[in-house]
């Protein structure tokens, strides 16, 4: 028999259907594997138990005849960001070291409902703030990716979502929940050589994940190919009254709607994306792509999104503005970490809990977040921060009346040694500037593997697509991914 942990979501749930294995073969096989790789540092929690009673549950409903659930027979990694019920949930922060949730949140009871068994939490940035997973609390994740060319250096999952990212790659989950407020699901899924899609914002309830930036945070999949993203976005998505920006819509059947035929489809160039200093690599893959698209019917357009340059500065205000408000909670009052220094004030324990159970990059946007809110300052930053918003979303509309879908890179180079740009704040946020754009636009955006570097190191494309476009930029993506034809896999070092 095929190794069962090298299938995806739909071939194994395909298998488990027509009895081809069991539903506890194929946890068993994953289990065994999150155990052989704490190497990768990729869960904080490990939940054999779960993934085992789902899969029973899997088996015994097709011993009976029973119609099986969308997801029976599929065990998934969980980021620690989602809060679920009797298991520890940290943000990878010290802050909410012991934190075991009494609920669940919405996108992980949609999961469960669907058959899907949970193989542990995922290690992360902490609070989501991070674009290498150096900043968790309980150590870096390291890819499991190597450079082929002499260099041995661990290297960067990306982040925030860098314990998912590795864990799908390493082949320790078929699939994984990620949160993207500013690229970080797609930009560790470039870094890896996965898939990984950001709904449009609202698509996802964001009740029960712990908040960054509570307008621009969403839930989305991440797995091996395009097909097994569909099929998890089918699960995750859908209307939650317990969320204020939740989509009262009905979820599309994005599986079933896949096609690669994009004849009749316009495919839009940004010219703003082409940056300073770009690698010529990327730059390749870009046309590549380009390419690809155009064998598969499209038209390629050029369109222009003027106010990109200023997207990312954007971005770094309102996102930490957000991130001061939200993180306000954790004071050692409720819930988690409480540092109380003998003869201690209140004032001073929330001083003293604070300064103790967050990180350094958690603390630094804390500062700039709670500096752009100030009085005096928050015209100058936050609100003209918000109108560049504004702008970005208004190129966007203007260029769908140009074109269906965009074609970008995902990250402006493959993945970076781990402690490479950890000493820079400024050039690690830089790995944000082809996602942050249609993040502050809540646009679906997804990244599909097209190629490896010269050190054999995975490259991303990023198709970007219009409101509640999901099946367009799935496409679109699934055009990539079949003339891509990308097998590489990172060999087992671990």
């Amino acid at each position: 028999m095929t190794d069962l942990t090298n299938l995806g979501v739909a071939a194994i749930r395909d298998g488990v259907r027509d009895g081809s294995f069991t539903a506890r073969e194929v946890a068993e096989g994953f289990i065994a594997n999150v155990s052989a790789a704490t190497a990768l540092n990729a869960f904080l929690v490990e939940t054999p138990d779960h993934a085992l009673a789902a899969a029973d549950a899997a088996d015994a409903a097709r011993a009976k005849g029973e119609t099986l659930k969308p997801l029976a027979g599929v065990p998934i990694g969980m980021k620690d960001l989602f809060c679920t019920k009797g298991v520890t949930t940290t943000a990878a922060s010290h802050i909410l070291g012991g934190f075991t949730p009494e609920y669940e949140s919405t996108v992980s009871a949609n999961l469960w409902d669907a058959g899907a068994g949970m193989l542990g939490k995922l290690n992360m940035d902490q609070f989501a703030m991070g674009s290498s997973n150096e900043t968790s609390a309980f150590g870096n994740v390291i890819s499991p990716w190597r450079r082929s060319d002499g260099g041995n250096a661990a290297l960067a999952p990306g982040g925030s979502s860098g314990g998912s990212s590795a864990a799908i790659a390493a082949r320790l989950c078929p699939a994984a929940t990620g949160t993207d407020t500013g690229g970080s699901i797609r930009q560790p899924a470039a870094f890896t050589g996965i898939s990984g899609i950001k709904p449009t914002y609202g698509r996802c309830s964001r009740w029960g994940t712990i908040a960054f930036a509570s307008s621009l945070d969403q839930a989305g999949p991440m797995a091996r190919d395009v097909r097994d993203c569909a099929i998890m976005l089918g699960a995750m998505s859908g209307f939650d009254a317990k969320d204020a920006t939740s989509l009262d819509l009905p979820v599309p059947a994005w599986e079933a709607g896949l096609s690669s035929d994009l004849n009749g489809k316009r495919v839009g160039i940004p010219k703003e994306y082409r940056v300073d200093n770009m690698p010529p690599e990327i730059e390749a893959l870009w046309q590549q792509g380009i390419d690809w698209l155009k064998d598969a019917g499209a038209e390629i357009v050029e369109v222009s999104l003027p106010h990109t340059k200023y997207a990312l500065p954007a971005y770094y205000i309102i996102a930490p503005a957000e991130a001061s408000s939200n993180l306000a909670r954790y004071d050692g009052v409720r819930y988690g970490l409480r540092d109380l220094p003998e003869g201690a004030n209140l004032q001073d324990m929330y001083a003293a809990t604070r300064a103790d159970g967050f990180g350094d990059e958690v603390k630094r946007r804390i500062m700039i977040g709670t500096y752009v809110l100030s009085a005096g300052y928050y015209d100058a930053y936050f609100t003209q921060a918000s109108k560049i918003r504004t702008l970005i979303a208004r190129d966007f509309e203007q260029a769908w009346a140009k074109c269906d879908v965009l074609l970008t890179p995902t990250a402006p180079s493959a993945a970076f040694a781990l402690g490479e740009k950890s000493a820079d704040p400024i050039a690690m946020y830089l790995n944000d500037v082809f996602t942050v754009p249609s993040s502050l636009a809540g646009l679906p955006a997804m990244s599909v593997p097209g190629g490896l570097d010269h050190a054999g190191l995975p490259l991303g494309l990023q198709i970007i697509g219009k409101p509640l476009d999901e099946q367009g930029v799935l496409n679109a993506g699934l055009a990539l991914e079949e003339r891509a034809g990308f097998v590489a896999r990172a060999e087992r070092w671990w």
